[in-house]
């Protein structure tokens, strides 16, 4: 097992470069690139990084120079030939071949695209334009490197028996977490912390906690790289970009409100089983279940990612009830920042009524809260979105109005075409 507080403290990162692979990002990611390099491969789309935790001011703790070199990095990265195996001969879902032979020769090809950088008001604003296909692949990566840098600027404040210390009660605080875990019966737990993880070591070290303490209640993580090295499942499904961007295509309110059936019609001709799995909270929940066509009641289940958990499951059981679907064989996926007490309750309430699954992210692979001075680890909100395409801005509502974003005349359109009621806030922590 890694030394990880001797690594750091010795680090040099061309050794232990923060992104280290192209495949060191979330499965669901490939899949949607798959998805849109078959269906919209020509759409130009713009993704740009989102601060929501204002505080926290990235350009004044980050090096530009560190930053670029970073980044330059990851452009140098093209999939290995041991990678590509692994993607081509692999079998995920019970499919084996998931990755379609011309998808995986453009993939073996490709290097990421240039980025914009500049500093505005202590943050950064980094961007990047092209090809969806294309830019798409730089959000999980961009995201790593700037939550990991911002956290090597604090440990690099600190001697080494100070990081020994710090490393040693991250893990026990962690250990305590699957102990409590471990007593659940029937738990399904994945890893889902890939985009705002600690550092690529730290995510490694979880999962391979998670491995032993949980033994079969964890079902896999969100990380390919990770998933290959560990021989675990692989696992995700689909996020808010493409229903993001398929809405930002429409060329009128009928095309714009058919958009996130649209995307799940194109993700039904390729994936079965456990791969289908809605996300409806893109554009409001309760208005996307209300106007769902028929033969969506019948994928596997639903992803709640936003919103009160709790009230989330129980829309989604009562439509599958008016659609004549039976809940209990229908799988309830919970992803919103989750931690064990949460985590706790929903399985609580819901096992026996559908078939609840954790989706385990920042809290999992990121809680350092209280373990240094003044917080300065404590995790924050940090995300990279699609904000346009082909030259259209995009929009999400979201069943939390403080994750919603776009411009204001465009989320009043929305609000109105995916006929979006009055909503609840919720505090964003991660």
């Amino acid at each position: 097992m890694v030394d990880i507080a001797t690594r750091v403290w010795n680090h040099k990162w061309k050794i232990d470069p923060i992104v280290r692979s192209m495949i060191d990002t979330d499965f669901y990611k490939l899949l949607m690139c798959q998805s849109v390099f078959r269906n919209k491969p020509d759409a130009r789309v713009t993704f740009s990084l989102i601060n929501r935790t204002k505080d926290i001011r990235l350009a004044e703790l980050i090096d530009e120079v560190e930053l670029r070199e970073h980044l330059d990095y990851i452009r140098s990265l093209s999939v290995t030939r041991g990678e590509s195996t692994w993607l081509r001969g692999n079998t995920f879902y019970g499919k084996r071949q998931m990755f379609r032979s011309d998808f995986m020769e453009w993939f073996e090809k490709l290097r990421l695209p240039d980025y914009n950088l500049e500093k505005r008001d202590g943050q950064y604003e980094l961007t990047f334009e092209g090809s969806w296909p294309e830019v798409m692949l730089w959000e999980i990566p961009a995201l790593t490197v700037l939550m990991e840098l911002r956290g090597r600027a604090v440990l690099n404040r600190m001697e080494r028996f100070e990081l020994q210390i710090l490393y040693a009660r991250a893990m026990t605080k962690l250990w305590q977490k699957v102990e409590r875990l471990r007593a659940v019966p029937s738990l399904r737990i994945a890893d889902f912390g890939t985009r705002r993880r600690h550092s690529f070591l730290w995510q490694d070290w979880c999962v391979q906690a998670m491995m032993e303490g949980l033994g079969d209640s964890f079902i896999g993580t969100s990380n390919c790289l990770i998933a290959m090295r560990r021989e675990v499942e692989a696992i995700g499904t689909n996020a808010h970009e493409l229903p993001m961007v398929y809405a930002a295509l429409a060329r009128n309110d009928r095309e714009l409100a058919e958009a996130p059936y649209q995307v799940l019609e194109d993700w039904q001709e390729e994936h079965e089983g456990n791969l289908r799995i809605i996300l409806p909270d893109t554009y409001g929940t309760e208005g996307f279940l209300r106007h769902a066509p028929h033969w969506l009641a019948g994928w596997t289940g639903i992803r709640i990612d936003s919103g009160d958990p709790a009230a989330g499951a129980e829309t989604a059981i009562d439509w599958w009830l008016s659609r004549g679907e039976d809940p209990t064989q229908k799988l309830v996926i919970f992803s919103d920042g989750l931690d064990v007490d949460k985590i706790l309750e929903l399985q609580q309430k819901f096992y026996g009524r559908v078939k609840p699954s954790f989706g385990w992210g920042t809290l999992l692979t990121n809680d350092f809260r209280g373990l240094v001075p003044n917080d300065a680890l404590r995790p924050f909100s940090l995300v990279c979105k699609a904000v346009s395409a082909n030259g259209q801005p995009t929009v999400k509502l979201s069943d939390n109005p403080n994750k919603s974003m776009g411009p204001p005349d465009e989320v009043a359109r929305y609000k109105r075409v995916f006929d979006v009621g009055a909503q609840t806030s919720f505090e964003v922590v991660v």
